[in-house]
């Protein structure tokens, strides 16, 4: 697993509350515990383990292997009790292992085998002997600390996985909408080759007899035209995949009080405001300003509890611009439990960008929420 380069605030954190503590505890001797000599050597001794405190996210193994090995020939070698900082700073050194490693690894099996082994000789090194409690309250802490460290493991891989499964719905609601949007786009661009090679044909046979030159470039035009009318619905047969893919009737801005008085019967009031003077939008733009319209209002019915909704289309210059409001759930009412995949709300970006136009939602002040798509013209 990667890390920073320098240590998190909260390992600072950890690593100074341990050197305050051992220092501490050296210096003002240890409770129920008998002196030692060589203050200085222990309080170095006290910062070296803070310092591995700070840096154990780098070597989690490494730096308990060493810590607890040094412990453990101290209390063999010379005879004394620990003090309370070397087996807390045990205790970190064991979560932190846990919390990186597989639990099933063999670092993990050697990590709680260093630390039995640390325990027994600060167990076997204490004054007056430990007895069945001092032993019991070892063991239990030791098994706080790794099922801390086991927990923690266990979260951050839910997390890791959701956050995966997250981009990975996101990326196929994308790929979705964008083949929604090439077999609408692909209808429109088919129907309007469709219209020019039957136009062109007109006029070829409006020709004098004499006109053969342009005659011939006519029907060059027309065989042209056909080959990608016919490319066009094999790429569309692609796209579709089966019956049930192809679309409805195409729709447009026209089409949005039609929209909307099946919205009223699913039991939405909702207005519809035009300001502005409407101008000829290309097929693909006005198609793609009522799919925004119509999902925006889709959302609202499935997730929002609004009883009432506002539907705004301002024509200007430059732009087209569409705002979806909905004023929330009646008074007193929480809104639905359910919430959206987010799939609605990326299908409209989609279609907003094919247009390089941009769309904003997000909840008002009110208690409502709003959508709002802005399109170039």
């Amino acid at each position: 697993m990667l890390h920073r380069r320098l240590p998190a605030p909260v390992d600072w954190l950890v690593a100074v509350a341990v050197g305050l503590f051992a220092v501490a505890e050296e210096v003002s001797g240890r409770t129920a515990a008998p002196s030692r000599g060589h203050l200085l050597l222990w309080v170095a001794a006290g910062l070296v383990a803070a310092a591995g405190v700070l840096f154990r996210r780098r070597a989690p193994f490494a730096i308990l292997a060493v810590y607890s090995a040094a412990n453990v020939a101290l209390l063999v070698l010379t005879p004394q009790m620990a003090a309370a900082w070397q087996f807390y700073t045990q205790l970190v050194l064991l979560f932190t292992l846990l919390s990186e490693v597989r639990p099933r690894g063999v670092k993990a099996v050697c990590g709680l085998g260093a630390t039995g082994a640390f325990v027994a000789a600060m167990l076997a090194a204490s004054s007056p002997p430990s007895g069945p409690g001092d032993v019991a309250v070892a063991l239990v802490m030791c098994a706080i600390a790794a099922g801390a460290g086991l927990a923690v493991r266990r979260h951050r891989a839910l997390a890791e996985q959701a956050a995966e499964r997250g981009e990975l719905l996101a990326r196929e609601a994308v790929a979705e909408e964008r083949a929604r949007i090439a077999r609408e786009l692909h209808d429109i661009v088919a129907h309007s080759v469709s219209v020019m090679t039957m136009q062109t044909g007109g006029v070829r046979l409006m020709l004098r007899e004499d006109q053969e030159r342009e005659r011939q470039v006519l029907t060059a035009v027309e065989e042209t035209g056909r080959g990608a009318v016919d490319e066009l619905r094999r790429m569309l047969g692609l796209l579709r995949g089966s019956p049930a893919d192809v679309p409805g009737p195409r729709s447009g801005l026209d089409g949005l009080r039609d929209l909307l008085d099946q919205v009223r019967a699913a039991g939405l009031d909702v207005t519809l405001e035009v300001r502005g003077d409407p101008v000829p939008l290309s097929a693909g733009l006005d198609l793609s300003a009522y799919r925004i319209v119509q999902e925006a209002l889709t959302n609202t019915l499935k997730h929002a509890g609004a009883t009432r909704a506002e539907v705004t289309v301002a024509y200007t210059p430059r732009e087209l611009r569409l705002d979806v409001v909905d004023h929330g759930p009646r008074e007193g009412r929480p809104r639905p439990g359910t919430r959206g995949s987010g799939h609605g709300l990326i299908g409209m970006r989609e279609r907003a960008a094919l247009f390089r136009g941009t769309l904003t939602a997000a909840p008002l002040p009110s208690g409502g929420f709003g959508v709002r798509a802005v399109l170039p013209l």
